[in-house]
């Protein structure tokens, strides 16, 4: 990255060997019956904004049938315990019911919220995950191994809030944080439950893949837990391409950057056969897969270098979401590309001023070792066109100034598609993790094509000035599929505190909207518009 100056047992299967703080499995919802089973079981309970300032708590509907249960205890407390919750925060009661010693109670904000146009997202999805995560860790953090969710309205979301707010990579660590398992409290949407797990576990991959340190997640490695994670799908074959394949490739862009390293590129390939007919014409995902990025020669300040493990993001994403697709059954055919190596300065790395040639013969000048990126993708999207694809989206960790230009508010999408943008941009809404168009005009191409000694510059001639469009436009020069799409996801490859849902760390966006984006598409009859 270039610095600025649904299945049986799917949800499990996905789950398996990604350490995580949350255990989630697949079970099937526990009755509101309250038996004595459910001992020691946590519980988290949603309540509504009130219309007015003094108003009494408007509780969910599971909220509502706890409250009876406990003869109005609940209501009371919570009038007495303070003013009404905001959106976000938790109160937590002990000894309410014998079966849930512990109860949270958390802020869902204003009933029936639905799409902020302002916002670009579903404002409701959003309050919901947030509150439920919330809530889980509460329970969490007094270490009951188990939690029952109160729906709130909308299973899917609520799931997604509990399983993303419980993961956190500590596999190196002696001591972890106690093992939750979420599970749905009631039995009406255990369907939208069940996909919402699915999707949180596919982000969560993206995550663990994304944190887990360079010497761990080296190309060969990626590619062989992907592998694994996709071993039990019938209708997926996995390739693990070797050096001497992309060789006869003629991948010179991509080899260019890989020889500066001692660990040897790996190009990794997934089918996804998931339409009756498969030969209808796939969508093909590529993801940038740098599994470190010391800059090259063009070295990168020490200071933060470490977070350039993550710098596979693009990989992790597409790969993860097709690891997804497969788990939810999507009727459509996927591609999946991963061009994976590290980039390493030594005597044969590149050097400032080399020039290497991509597969589609076009020269490119390498004046910025920083910019490999776009040099694996080169090569990547060309031969993407291989397929006779829908669609080709690509992600990447690409440009330091993508992270200048929107921070983590969304995912930089440059695209040549009114179509392909519209179903990207929708859903993002959904999911919460969203998107933001980008201009590919002509005037950031020019300032790539004009090189002095090779057909294309791997930076603009203007130097910083407007680096995530003049990314964009290198790499539209290795397209000419009419429907095509760049995701610069470098601004969102990390969270601080901005997604209250996630913990601090790697955030594997945008892997639900490109799983959403994947649904919406396998619904829409139409391969062109």
């Amino acid at each position: 990255m270039l610095l600025p100056c649904v299945r049986s047992g799917a949800a499990r299967r996905l789950a398996r060997d990604v350490p995580r703080a949350c255990s989630c499995s697949a079970q099937g919802p526990s009755p509101r019956g309250y038996s004595g089973g459910a001992a020691g079981k946590g519980l988290v309970l949603g309540v509504y904004s009130s219309e007015k300032d003094d108003g009494a708590a408007q509780l969910t509907s599971a909220g509502d049938a706890f409250d009876r249960l406990v003869s109005g205890k609940l209501r009371a407390l919570l009038s007495l315990c303070g003013p009404p919750l905001k959106k976000g925060k938790t109160r937590i009661f002990h000894g309410l019911h014998q079966d849930f010693p512990s109860v949270a109670v958390v802020g869902l904000g204003k009933k029936n919220a639905g799409i902020n146009e302002q916002e670009n997202w579903n404002e409701g999805k959003e309050n919901i995950r947030t509150a439920v995560a919330v809530g889980c860790r509460q329970i969490q953090d007094l270490e009951i191994p188990c939690v029952e969710v109160d729906p709130c309205g909308d299973a899917q979301a609520a799931a997604e809030g509990a399983v993303l707010g419980l993961h956190e990579y500590n596999e190196l660590k002696q001591k972890k944080k106690p093992v939750v398992t979420p599970q749905l409290h009631g039995s009406a949407e255990s369907e939208a439950w069940q996909k919402g797990v699915i999707y949180a576990e596919g982000q969560n991959l993206a995550r663990y893949l994304m944190e887990a340190p360079a010497n761990y997640i080296t190309p060969i490695k990626f590619a062989e837990h992907i592998e694994q994670k996709l071993r039990s799908f019938s209708n997926v074959k996995v390739h693990i391409r070797q050096e001497s394949w992309i060789t006869t490739q003629e991948m010179g862009a991509f080899l260019s950057v890989a020889k500066g390293s001692a660990e040897p590129p790996i190009f990794l390939e997934i089918h996804y056969l998931g339409s009756a007919n498969t030969g209808d014409s796939p969508l093909v995902f590529v993801g940038k897969g740098v599994t470190f990025d010391s800059g090259g020669i063009s070295l990168k300040p020490s200071s933060g270098m470490d977070a350039m493990r993550a710098d596979m993001g693009g990989a992790a994403t597409v790969c993860s979401a097709i690891v997804t697709a497969a788990a939810l059954n999507l009727p459509l055919n996927i591609i999946g590309l991963a061009p994976l190596c590290e980039n390493m300065p030594s005597g044969k790395a590149n050097k400032p001023g080399d020039v290497v040639r991509a597969k589609n013969g076009k020269t490119i000048q390498v004046d910025n070792t920083d910019a490999e990126g776009r040099l694996l993708l080169a090569d990547a999207l060309c031969y993407a066109h291989n397929f006779n694809a829908r669609a080709i989206v690509n992600a990447a960790t690409l440009t330091g100034a993508m992270d200048v230009a929107l921070g983590s508010a969304a995912t930089g999408v440059f695209t040549n598609s009114s179509w392909l943008w519209t179903h990207l941009y929708e859903a993002s809404i959904l999911t919460g993790d969203r998107v933001w168009r980008m201009p590919l005009f002509e005037h950031y191409t020019k300032q790539v094509t004009d090189c002095p000694l090779a057909d294309v510059s791997n930076i603009g001639k203007y130097s910083r000035a407007g680096g995530a469009c003049t990314a964009a436009a290198f790499l539209k020069e290795f397209v000419t599929a009419s429907h095509w799409a760049h995701l610069d996801i470098a601004g969102v490859m990390s969270n601080k505190d901005e997604v209250p849902y996630l913990r601090k760390g790697m955030a594997g966006r945008p892997t639900r909207t490109l799983v959403e984006f994947a649904a919406r598409l396998s619904q829409d009859s139409h391969n062109a518009k």
